[in-house]
């Protein structure tokens, strides 16, 4: 036997922009995935996915006592090869805690240092999110531009140009780093962003079709500059959600040409199942299991090739890389893209994992799908019969955002959102649905009212007041309007920011976006400071008089809401109080005037009344 080929620890920030290179006589390492790990996880146990030339030939022995080969794994693609480790306590002492691992094949060997790195203990990571937040929604390529050097940065798949429809418009994390401070001025607390990870294809600026799955995209940044956006928001008290796609990848992906193994995808560019977009497959008690298999195993279009999650090594890939992002950014949450297309099995396994990792987690799962009941089944600890526990927290309720937008749109009234909440007992967790009123991928709602701005507010108080966790689309504070095309829902952010909190409303341009602007910020600002608004007891009333009354109770706060959807009504409280209990004086909390109720009557003028309950 040769003497091993030593090669020098390398810097971890080279490890994640640059391809690891280790050669000897007849095999080379050219990536390992993940890239590194940590020490102290839960999850000790990982499967290191090792590609090179031949590597499939290799024995692996572990030259580090913390560190145990379990087992590796071939495939019929002779340059991948699995190798299962188990990483050990390590003492505080312990001069060099990186993992040496010798790969011979044959009379060569390669030693390689296999970074293990310390834990954070940072307690502002990895706090999940719930009733106390609202989320705003960044599209990230459509945010805000604080890097133009990166805007051309060269993707020879790309078909559109900078500034085109369906083409790349500069943002960038760096534009949502200097805008912190604004959205911290709006009074949203958590951050969602679409994805950032690499995108080498011909239509790039989505980024739900990533080609590299441990890289950020460098016309976004890097993987330092997410790691930084998240330090300094959490600095600032804004939590931070990723946007994390299990289901598929892009088409330029390397495995499309050279997959680890046969079954990696279901089916192949030429021979694969069409989407099927039947999302009650995997609940559906009469449903058949082509019905099951075609919606699993479709691809959701031709250019994103679906993963087979049902083969353990992909199941592994996913899981461990879903853990590095959450540890190496420090997150707090996670939306899941296309939750009823995977396989339910393997995101069950999925979502109990980091869950494992990290108990103050939240995770939201996108199942599109506007009725109660098939959503609660997706939820964790359902009241409904399955095979076995979803394990995903929360989900996004498009019940109620369907509710809304046909009240926004004229299409039905305060009825149907009515009986939607009214359907909550279906749900394990009501307080854990996501609420919105549009998001990414449908009309913005300003445009679905067709420019009622009083609709809008009425839509937005109600998610920001009714149960759940609110979420905002960027720019719909400020009165942004398209539809019909996803690059007009998906328009740049207008609203120039230069630091100066005092003087935003002056940059405003759209149509009543200073109103909007105004009212958003009011309504937010109630929240942070009445607990009620947020997490508070709902009880509501049948709707009439074209009015959707409720109260929110906490801690003996009681506020009162009157959504009133046209003119100046008289609303008799006495219809909603037992008698004798109706508030003597009621605070209107937008104007922080008392009114006296003396005769259990009061006007309302304004589309959205919030009034707390005061006792004389």
């Amino acid at each position: 036997m040769t003497k091993p080929k030593r090669i020098l620890p390398y810097i971890f920030v080279l490890l994640l922009i640059s391809p690891l290179y280790f050669s000897a006589q007849n095999f080379s390492i050219s990536k390992i995935e993940p890239p590194n790990w940590w020490y102290g996880m839960k999850k000790n146990k990982i499967q290191l996915m090792v590609y090179g030339k031949n590597i499939a030939g290799a024995t692996v022995k572990s030259l580090s006592g913390h560190v145990k080969i379990l087992g590796t794994i071939k495939t019929t693609n002779p340059n991948y090869l699995f190798v299962n480790i188990r990483i050990d306590s390590v003492n505080t002492g312990t001069a060099n805690r990186n993992a040496m691992l010798q790969f011979t094949c044959g009379t060569s060997d390669t030693v390689i240092y296999y970074p293990l790195l310390k834990r954070s203990s940072n307690r502002n990571k990895h706090q999940g999110f719930n009733q106390d937040d609202v989320i705003y929604l960044i599209f990230t390529d459509r945010f805000v531009n604080g890097n133009t050097s990166n805007d051309t940065v060269e993707n020879k798949y790309e078909e559109f140009p900078v500034g085109d429809l369906n083409g790349r418009h500069g943002g960038d994390i760096e534009g949502v780093i200097k805008y912190l401070d604004y959205l911290k001025f709006v009074g949203v607390t958590a951050l969602w962003l679409t994805p950032v990870l690499e995108n080498k294809m011909w239509m790039s600026y989505h980024g739900y079709a990533a080609t590299d799955l441990y890289k950020i995209d460098p016309r976004f940044g890097s993987n330092g500059l997410y790691k930084a956006l998240v330090d300094s928001a959490h600095g600032k008290g804004l939590k931070i959600i990723m946007d994390h796609v299990s289901n598929h990848i892009g088409i330029n992906h390397p495995w499309v040409n050279n997959p680890p193994c046969a079954d990696w995808f279901n089916g192949t560019p030429e021979n694969h199942l069409p989407a099927h977009h039947d999302k009650l497959a995997f609940i559906d008690i009469h449903g058949d299991s082509l019905t099951y298999r075609k919606t699993e195993k479709g691809w959701f279009t031709s250019y994103m090739p679906d993963l087979n999650q049902s083969n353990p090594l992909v199941a592994n890939y996913l899981i461990q890389n879903t853990i590095w992002w959450i540890e190496y950014l420090g997150i707090d949450g996670i939306r899941e893209d296309t939750y009823s297309y995977s396989g339910q099995k393997y995101l069950s396994r999925w979502a109990k994992t980091i869950l494992e990792e990290y108990p103050d987690f939240n995770i939201v799962g996108e199942i599109w799908k506007g009725d109660p009941a098939f959503l609660a089944k997706y939820q964790r600890n359902t009241v409904f019969p399955r095979k076995f526990d979803s394990n995903l927290p929360a989900v996004f309720d498009f019940a109620l955002a369907d509710a809304i937008r046909d009240f926004l749109s004229g299409k039905s009234g305060f009825r149907k959102i009515y009986e939607t909440i009214a359907k909550d007992f279906v749900y394990a967790d009501p307080n854990n649905l996501v609420t919105f009123i549009d998001n990414h991928d449908i009309d913005r709602a300003l445009y679905v009212a067709k420019g009622d701005i009083d609709k809008v507010k009425i839509g937005l108080a109600l998610i920001f007041t009714t149960r759940g966790i609110p979420q905002i689309l960027y720019g719909t504070e400020i009165g942004m309007n398209g539809g019909g095309h996803h690059g007009k829902i998906r328009a740049p952010f207008p609203l120039e920011f230069n630091g100066d909190t005092l003087h935003i409303e002056q940059n405003i341009t759209a149509a009543n976006g200073k109103e909007l602007f105004g009212f958003v910020r009011k309504i937010l600002n109630l929240r942070k400071e009445h607990p009620a608004l947020r997490s508070g007891k709902l009880i509501h009333y049948p709707p009439g008089e074209n009015l959707y009354i409720y109260k929110k109770i906490k801690n003996g706060e009681k506020i009162l809401v009157i959504l009133n959807g046209d003119g100046n009504k008289t609303v008799d409280l006495g219809n909603i109080y037992p008698a004798g209990t109706v508030p003597e004086i009621l605070q209107d909390l937008f104007t922080g005037k008392n009114l006296n109720v003396p005769d259990g009557k009061i006007e309302v003028t304004n589309p959205v009344n919030i009034f707390l309950e005061k006792l004389r």
